[in-house]
């Protein structure tokens, strides 16, 4: 994810000090993705100094405001306009826990799958919930929100079927049981 991008993206909006801007990256995508706050003032320097940001003072109450400026306009209409590329795929913390626990002595990766499978229905059971409770409001404000737990809801699912395929793929190594 890209929280350089995010930020800018909020900036377009309004000038903003960090706080604000973390508000609103999670409002705007349904608090899904929690932004610590250490990593959005470390993401405005970096904007800062790349240009794309300026500072433009502080508010009545000591804030840092930023805006954003002509090249960073630019660099969100790239954004924007970029299809996100999948050619490194991001890493996946629970495959390459299975991968590993499947090349090292003791470890129980039928175990872990079914650990795992358990999290991850209670996650889509909540989405799902989630999803349920926003769509019932009939708010053109959650429309953001609900794209973000569909999102969600359909990466879970995903993962569920691939933990099935994971432990079909076991028993075939292991063999039927006696």
């Amino acid at each position: 994810m890209s929280i350089r991008h995010s930020l800018l993206a909020l900036l377009q909006d309004r000038p903003r000090y960090g706080y604000q801007l973390r508000i609103e990256f999670e409002d705007r995508t349904g608090s899904s993705w929690p932004l610590n706050i250490g990593q959005v003032y470390t993401t405005l320097d970096r904007l800062e100094r790349d240009g794309l940001v300026r500072k433009e003072g502080a508010d009545g109450e000591g804030h840092v405001v930023y805006t954003i400026t002509s090249e960073g306009r630019a660099e969100v209409r790239n954004w924007f306009t970029s299809p996100v590329l999948r050619t490194n795929p991001p890493r996946n913390e629970l495959a390459i826990k299975l991968a590993l626990g499947l090349t090292l002595p003791g470890v129980d990766v039928g175990a872990a799958i079914h650990a795992q499978r358990a999290v991850s229905i209670r996650a889509l059971q909540d989405y799902t919930k989630a999803r349920r409770e926003t769509a019932s409001q009939h708010r053109s404000t959650d429309t953001a929100r609900l794209l973000v737990l569909d999102s969600l809801i359909f990466q879970t699912e995903a993962e569920v079927r691939w933990l099935d395929l994971c432990e079909a793929r076991l028993m075939q190594l292991t063999g039927p049981s006696a």
